[in-house]
């Protein structure tokens, strides 16, 4: 079953619809395979910018007329391709593109309330009739009549290639949205040790080839240094090292470097003796000394200052550590493990990293690939996360909407998985008894950053960018101006595949590179 609002909601439909009204001030409804009006509330009817569809549309009855003409127009099998109907009852003409889905007719585009160069007297009287009968008076009649307009035949193929394009674009985004489901219910299935090291999630290349260096490391007692954005797992790569080592019966010790000050941390790293500073009242063990024979986890490494990481160094180098107020060194024997999330390269330039400490901790190094890097492993996380909330709260389980699912895959994750995880808790706290979760329910940053890919273009005169666009200038240009604008919100969309865009728009792939050519959108070009 189509969801018809959803297509209402989609950024190129709405900007198709408004480049139609502001051109030949005619409007576009959605009808089903029934030939039912869709996404249109009888007692709560939007207001048209089309005078004469705006007077049939608030009318119980002219609503009827309207829905009588499209249903006829299905049961005729009319509407089953692409076709110009007068509608005889008002006096207009319609223009209806068909929506097919997987080979049926599922709906159509329908636009209507205009007049043609075919249009005759008769008609127009018979539209003044209607409309009478439907309770105007002749001065809102009249008004309603000079704002309608005549679309002349040397536009039509424009404005009918306009109409078949939203048909169009509805085909492809079910197209698309189906096939992510397919994809997300396979992946679901396949969320097994295939796709997790440890308690990490992921079926993209990027992690596979992590997942194959930890493998390889797991057996080794070399310094790994993990480099990555915050919230993108860095502890929990950590973690996974230590327990797949020889040493995972052995203690896991976590610190954070930028935790406290030097004095603090040195204190904490390395331990006390009794009356070595004031409150020193006993001896203190060190974590280093803690985690003898563990793993020694030293988070946010490139915070530490350069006076801790001689002392770091020493421990690295030689295995021994001097407590604070003692003058007998201690020996351990602990892995290091350190984690940042800054370019310890740039601060060696300026002299804020010890260049020696950089290479006895970069031994083996892992990257983290931020979550925007890895968006096909967002529907296994939201699953995994949305799992997790189930079975600690019991209560049933959430299952969020296409359109929910695909707002997560645009957004750019600055927070990384702890931001997901956030998320879907948060999602699931307000969706409160509803199964399905909602994309309304998204946090307003999350929607906002979604809207930031919005492009403002101004070409020959026409300005683009949103459901509030105006346009100024010669047809042609706005045509012209729209297809670039389309073209190239598809190229990023479908990561520059011209074939899949070709395909999708409908057109053979030669003529895409031409056009591509023609607006100037050659990526290696833009790149320069």
């Amino acid at each position: 079953m189509l969801n018809w609002q959803e297509f209402e909601d989609l950024r190129v439909i709405k900007k198709l619809k408004t480049v139609i009204s502001n051109w030949w001030n005619a409007e576009v409804v959605f009808i089903d395979d029934k030939g039912d009006l869709k996404n249109l509330d009888r007692a709560n009817m939007p207001v048209f910018k089309n005078k004469i569809f705006n007077m049939i549309m608030k009318s119980p009855r002219g609503f009827d007329l309207l829905q009588e003409f499209t249903r006829n127009a299905i049961m005729s099998n009319k509407a089953n391709k692409e076709v110009t109907l007068k509608w005889d009852e008002a006096g207009l003409f319609t223009y209806i593109s068909p929506i097919h889905i997987e080979g049926n007719l599922s709906g159509a585009a329908v636009s209507t309330a205009f007049f043609t160069e075919d249009t005759k007297e008769k008609d127009k009287e018979k539209l003044y009739k209607t409309l009478r009968d439907l309770g105007y008076t002749t001065k809102d009649i009249d008004t309603g009549l000079v704002n309608t307009q005549v679309i002349l035949n040397e536009q039509l193929n424009y404005f009918r290639e306009l109409v078949e394009l939203v048909a169009s674009e509805i085909e492809t985004l079910n197209e698309e949205i189906s096939s992510r489901e397919n994809k997300i219910i396979q992946l679901n299935k396949e969320l097994g040790t295939r796709y997790r090291y440890e308690n990490m999630i992921g079926k993209s290349a990027i992690m596979q080839e992590m997942y194959n260096l930890l493998d390889k490391i797991k057996h080794s007692a070399s310094t790994v240094l993990v480099q990555g954005e915050n919230g993108t797992g860095k502890e929990l790569i950590a973690k996974a090292i230590h327990y797949s080592s020889p040493r995972k019966d052995k203690i896991f010790v976590v610190q954070n470097c930028s935790a406290f000050n030097d004095n603090l941390l040195e204190s904490e790293l390395f331990g006390h003796v009794k009356g070595s500073f004031t409150g020193a009242v006993k001896d203190k063990k060190g974590l280093f000394e803690i985690a003898n024979g563990g793993t020694f986890f030293l988070d946010e490494i490139g915070d530490m200052t350069l006076s801790m990481q001689v002392k770091m160094l020493r421990i690295l180098q030689e295995g021994t550590f001097i407590p604070v107020g003692s003058t007998e060194p201690r020996k351990v024997d602990v892995r290091i493990i350190a984690a940042t999330n800054r370019n310890l390269k740039e601060m060696i330039a300026k002299g804020e990293f010890r260049e020696d400490l950089y290479y006895r901790i970069n031994v083996i190094n892992i990257a983290v690939p931020p979550l925007r890097e890895r968006t096909e492993d967002i529907p296994l996380l939201a699953e995994y996360f949305i799992e997790k909330n189930h079975k600690e709260t019991g209560l049933p389980k959430k299952k969020l909407s296409k359109k929910l699912l695909a707002k997560l895959m645009e957004y750019q994750w600055p927070g990384n998985i702890r931001e997901l995880e956030n998320e879907i808790e948060r999602l699931i706290v307000l969706a409160g008894d509803e199964p399905l979760i909602e994309a309304d329910q998204l946090s307003i940053r999350m929607n906002s950053d979604n809207k930031t890919t919005t492009t403002s273009t101004t070409v020959g005169g026409i300005a683009g960018g949103g459901s509030g666009i105006k346009y100024a200038g010669k047809l042609k240009d706005a045509i012209e101006a729209l297809e670039k604008d389309l073209i190239s919100e598809g190229l990023k969309n479908n990561g520059w595949n011209k074939s899949k865009l070709a395909k999708s728009l409908g057109i053979s792939r030669a003529n895409l590179i031409s056009k591509v050519e023609k607006y100037g959108l050659d990526k290696r070009k833009i790149a320069r």
